[in-house]
């Protein structure tokens, strides 16, 4: 199975600890992000990582040249402009020539989801996408139907809101970072290079199915938040592997 992971942010919300280092390096405890989310991405069973680098990227290439890890991994070079998510996975779409349904996570979120049960439901359900969703509070909700299935998205901070119109009532849920996608996606992308995958995702809801999977069980973190490198550590036996 292969697998994206998102690494190539600039770590604004981390520094000063991103001054002179990759957000993707910064250690919890004694492994990197980087190191975390591989080790839990081929224990699930994930042979097959791309990477996307852009802030620092020589430092995360020569970290993965010395590191003997239990996956075939290549890179995603993003050096000259940050893509954004959507981007960043368009410029990697030709590591994806298996026809088979891939998983996107950030390299900044830990978590002890269990991805493999996360990948055969939406084998199972065979949407355009599955995101891991959990009920939690955050600054942007993603909608969904009683069904799970994608119909907006809304900014607590501004109230902004993208609404399907034929939706009466939804549900809001925090979006956990991780996803399951066809690679049907790529033929649906916009020409142009930088985009959010949220972005595409709400441009996609009303013609194509893409649906939720609830995990308000697992532990979960977004260690992007210089606040939170604290708590990482505190619960790194949980998602350490």
């Amino acid at each position: 199975m292969r697998a994206f992971i998102l690494a190539a942010g600039l770590g604004t919300r981390l520094k000063p600890l991103t001054d002179n280092i990759p957000k993707a390096l910064i250690k919890i405890k004694d492994k990197t992000l980087l190191e975390i989310i591989i080790n839990k991405l081929t224990k699930s069973g994930f042979d097959k990582i791309i990477i996307n680098v852009h802030h620092f990227a020589d430092q995360i290439i020569d970290f993965i040249e010395h590191k003997n890890f239990e996956a075939e991994i290549s890179i995603s070079n993003e050096k000259e402009k940050l893509l954004d998510t959507g981007g960043g996975l368009k410029n990697a779409a030709w590591f994806f020539d298996d026809g088979k349904p891939f998983l996107v996570h950030n390299v900044d979120i830990l978590s002890d989801m269990d991805l493999s049960k996360l990948y055969n439901y939406h084998l199972q359900n065979k949407p355009l996408a599955t995101l891991a969703i959990q009920k939690r509070k955050t600054s942007r909700y993603l909608l969904f139907t009683d069904d799970n299935i994608l119909c907006g998205w809304m900014s607590e901070k501004t109230g902004e809101q993208i609404i399907s119109n034929k939706i009466k009532h939804y549900n809001e849920f925090a979006f956990s970072g991780i996803h399951i996608i066809d690679p049907k996606i790529f033929s649906l992308m916009p020409g142009k290079k930088v985009f959010s995958i949220i972005d595409l995702y709400l441009s996609l809801m009303e013609r194509h199915q893409i649906i939720g999977y609830i995990d308000n069980k697992s532990f979960w973190i977004d260690a992007g938040k210089f606040e939170n490198i604290k708590i990482a550590e505190e619960n790194y036996e949980i998602f350490n592997i």
